[in-house]
């Protein structure tokens, strides 16, 4: 793809970040590489401690880890450079550090798309055939499950690198953005090519609305499950599992929509920003919190651990 159509002129892009005020510029390298390193903390937390607790040995567990993992990725994918740029390190990014970058980028957020709604599913099977759980999510089921989440990540992935390369760039180059985004990439081709223009957002809006009815259906069945219950303990408990997951899917899927699908005329380039930040910042930081404050199985795991590591620290002290 490198070859003919893309011998371009320009080989490299300048990021023109978040903002050019050298003031702001120190004070969103603080706060974002907070967020950062709250992310890595938060994330690989919730990693080491399901695979320490045996009692969290479970399919929904199993997933909720995977997750923090895609999170870690996506959130990794972006914000080295982005604190770089904060700090005037670096401006530039070459055009194949782009195609890396949207790769990435499209893998890990397509990944956390299909593992939220195999929570969805989870969580459908665990309400609604509480008999049936350990064989219908089995773990040659969880194994397909994750591996079809991952797979659905390289093809998109694939689609939007693909496409990019399929470009050709000749005039200005400089992304009105904090990293190497796609819709901000098109902008600044040269080249007409109307499948490069289409398939991406084909494809990231057919992921989402496949993955949005699976959960959707998911759901609604849960709800008729849940109403079914009579005593009011039963239902709080069943509607508790739940919550910590449809608040992850209404905060990803609400950014990611307004992003990659919605007609780009609606909004400017600085709105974009905004929600850009949302979904590949703040939300791999608010999951393990939306997982781990409103889950009282996490909590209860991770007090055992701490108390473990203290009691062995005093131990060796003594």
């Amino acid at each position: 793809m490198m070859t003919g159509k893309n011998s371009t002129a320009v080989t490299e892009f300048f990021i023109l970040g978040l903002t050019d005020d050298p003031t702001l510029c120190v004070f969103f390298f603080v706060v974002f590489l907070g967020i950062y390193i709250v992310i890595l903390l938060g994330n690989l937390s919730i990693i080491i401690v399901i695979q320490r607790s045996s009692q969290l040995h479970t399919p929904m567990y199993l997933f909720l880890s995977h997750l923090a993992f895609v999170d870690i990725g996506l959130s990794s994918s972006i914000m080295p450079v982005m604190l770089m740029n904060f700090l005037g390190a670096i401006t530039s990014i070459p055009l194949q550090g782009c195609v890396v970058q949207q790769f990435s980028l499209a893998f890990f957020g397509t990944a956390e798309c299909f593992l939220l709604a195999v929570m969805a599913y989870d969580r459908y099977v665990a309400i609604c055939s509480p008999l049936l759980y350990s064989t219908h999510m089995s773990t040659r089921v969880c194994t397909l499950l994750l591996i079809t989440s991952y797979l659905g990540g390289c093809v998109n992935g694939w689609t939007f690198a693909g496409c990019l390369l399929d470009l050709s760039f000749c005039g200005p180059n400089k992304i009105n953005h904090f990293f190497c985004d796609y819709p901000p990439l098109l902008k600044l081709s040269c080249s007409h090519v109307p499948l490069a223009e289409i398939l991406p957002s084909f494809s990231a809006g057919s992921i989402i609305v496949i993955v949005v009815l699976i959960i959707t259906i998911s759901y609604i069945f849960i709800l008729f499950s849940i109403l079914k219950i009579r005593s009011i303990e039963g239902r709080s408990k069943a509607f508790s599992t739940c919550a910590s997951h449809l608040t992850a899917v209404t905060l990803y899927f609400g950014t990611i929509t307004f992003t990659y699908v919605m007609p780009k005329s609606i909004y400017s380039s600085d709105q974009n920003k905004v929600v850009s930040v949302f979904y590949t910042v703040m939300i791999p930081m608010l999951n393990p919190l939306i997982y781990s404050l409103r889950n009282k199985e996490v909590k209860g795991a991770m007090k055992k651990l701490i108390d473990t590591y203290f009691y062995r620290l005093n131990s060796v002290h003594h």
